[in-house]
């Protein structure tokens, strides 16, 4: 197995950083040997020129510093934002004291304490295959660390495994949390609950946006997500399943795509899968975190509890204290887990059970006539649709696939279209045809792909669109459509073909403030976040994989209700209707 990025490795050069440094009032310190290395900067032990033998403290004859490049990513802005994070947290359980910090020439500095192994290391001492009695107590005492970072407000849901250190203290040693900066990260990283407000940040999802190590990560941050005090524990659940059966199902994947295909095996991979050959604590706390919704307070004594089971009760000396994990146990006054306290069961999600939706958006509108139409063959398709438009000035608002050359179609007299056009093509799309409906003032108002290649486009005038542009991918393309956003477009139409996406974005529609929800299965909790923050749903479509959704604000404030079902839902579209 590869050695991550970060862990202790003892070099003699300095690197081309500076011999001896002195930041503010800190003493000389004499660079030595390097301990480690990452995206943004490297750390080296530093020892006091000056004669002392303090071994921990502000006097410390030897001490961690770390270097960062003042050109460096994290830098462009000034100093690197874990100084902050640092000042904001001092005296925190769980956190290494920082000592002094400032510029030496090009490099911002940071002197701190002296750690010992981090879990890798540790982990490797062990064979790779960690006593179970330390991983409880590593379990415990990292939750109670987060506790307090956590009341705090920030979060930094990083690998606890590349980010946590040991220290020899007396008999056992002493379980430490460090920070680090986001990768590629402008602004500071984010935190929970706003520094001002004290209320929690707000929800969002920005799906090309991704910070963290990908191994570990919660599957809320591959997704884009706003991360909460969820994610770190996530992150540590992963962990903790690694130390204990060296392996995580999702290792292995390389290529552009591993983000992709890494959060896709997260996702389908149960925690009874996930925690096989582990015992029950470890099952029951993956099924807590992954359950927690984006707000939720997590209860840190039920979590730690979890673990006190897997620990010796007979063994006088533990091999990691768990001082403070077992005052959040004290402090709750509780030292069991009662799983039947809750008043009523979540929905499990994550269950490893792949399964394909019909799903529905319903607006509510003034009576009007509406038919809708499935299991309709191409051949009768164009027919049926110019019957429509002729015998009953109904146009067609939403064409769907409904299998191999299966097609529905919904078609109703209000969508205020003056004329309308439709082409059933073997290509996915016919840029020809759409191009020359374009010169006509046509614009793409439905469409809909098929597993098996084929199209169904359907143009209208009479809208308000002046100008209207699509992209195909192999996929989501986040990117494409964040530049169109910033050209005043908006999306107002999408489709898939097998794991092929289709985004249609118009200029001068009713829509503004579009936001996106993309996730590897129906995103009921996102879905109830942007209802709450007065967005809709406008557009929907999925892949065998994906479901992605676009929400808008719309002049006129209305209810949206949404419903799934394995089969085309006939009785649902007919309750559907009746809404007012």
């Amino acid at each position: 197995m590869e050695k991550p990025v970060g862990v202790k490795v003892a070099e003699a050069s300095t690197g081309g950083v500076p011999e001896t440094v002195k930041v503010g009032r800190s003493p000389v310190y004499r660079i030595e040997r390097k301990l480690g290395k990452g995206g943004f900067g490297q750390v080296f032990v530093g020892r006091r020129v000056s004669g002392c033998t303090t071994r921990t403290g502000l006097k410390a004859s030897e001490v961690a510093v770390k270097f960062e490049h003042f050109k460096s990513k994290g830098c462009t802005d000034g100093p690197p934002y874990e100084w902050q994070a640092y000042s904001s947290l001092k005296g925190c359980y769980g956190l290494p004291s920082v000592h002094h910090k400032g510029r030496h020439g090009d490099y911002y500095i940071m002197v701190m304490d002296m750690l010992g192994p981090n879990l890798w290391d540790a982990w490797c001492s062990d064979g790779r295959m960690m006593p179970l009695t330390k991983v409880a107590c590593i379990a415990m005492e990292a939750i109670a660390i987060l506790e307090r970072i956590h009341l705090k407000g920030p979060w930094f849901g990083y690998a606890i495994l590349y980010l946590t250190s040991m220290k020899k203290h007396g008999s056992h040693f002493k379980l430490f949390v460090l920070i680090k900066q986001a990768m590629g990260a402008k602004t500071p990283t984010s935190r929970w609950k706003g520094t001002l407000s004290n209320q929690h940040v707000d929800y969002d999802q920005k799906p090309d946006i991704f910070r963290g190590a990908v191994r570990y990560a919660s599957v809320h941050a591959h997704l884009g997500r706003t991360l909460s005090r969820r994610d770190d524990l996530e992150s540590l659940a992963y962990t903790l399943v690694y130390l204990v059966t060296g392996r995580l199902p999702w290792q292995g994947h390389e290529g552009d795509t591993k983000n992709f295909r890494v959060c896709r095996e997260k996702m389908s991979t149960s925690p009874k899968s996930l925690c096989f050959g582990c015992p029950p604590a470890f099952k029951q706390f993956v099924e807590i975190v992954v359950n927690m919704n984006f707000d939720e307070v997590p209860n840190y004594s039920e979590l730690v509890s979890l673990f006190k089971c897997l620990i010796e009760p007979c063994n006088p000396v533990l091999p990691i204290s768990i001082d403070g994990a077992l005052k959040v146990v004290q402090k709750r006054g509780r030292s069991t887990v009662n799983f039947e306290d809750n008043e009523q069961p979540k929905k499990k999600l994550r269950l490893g059970d792949p399964a394909s939706r019909w799903i529905l958006v319903y607006n509510p509108r003034l009576p009007m006539k509406q038919r809708c139409h499935y299991n309709v063959s191409d051949l009768r398709l164009s027919r049926l649709i110019d019957e429509g438009v002729t015998d009953n000035g109904l146009y067609i608002s939403c064409v769907a696939s409904d299998g191999p050359n299966q097609w529905a179609v919904i078609m109703n007299a209000g969508t205020g279209f003056s004329d309308q056009v439709h082409l059933l093509s073997d290509k996915f799309l016919h840029q020809e045809y759409i191009t020359n409906q374009w010169k006509k003032k046509f614009f793409i108002t439905s469409l809909s792909g098929a597993a098996n290649g084929k199209s169904s486009v359907v143009m209208s005038q009479g809208t308000s669109y002046t100008s209207q542009c699509y992209q195909v991918d192999n996929t989501f393309p986040i990117k494409w459509i964040n530049t169109k956003w910033k050209e005043d477009y908006q999306v107002t139409s999408m489709t898939t073909s097998g794991n092929c996406w289709c985004v249609v974005m118009s200029k001068n529609t009713a829509l503004s403030d579009q936001v996106l929800e993309l996730d590897f299965q129906y995103p009921s909790e996102g879905i109830r976040w942007r209802w709450r923050s007065g967005h809709r749903i406008t557009c929907a479509t999925a892949t065998p994989d994906q479901v992605a959704f676009i929400f808008s604000k719309t002049k006129v404030k209305y209810i949206q209700q949404t419903g799934r079902s394995a089969v085309f839902p006939t009785t649902a579209l007919e309750v559907g209707y009746s809404l007012p």
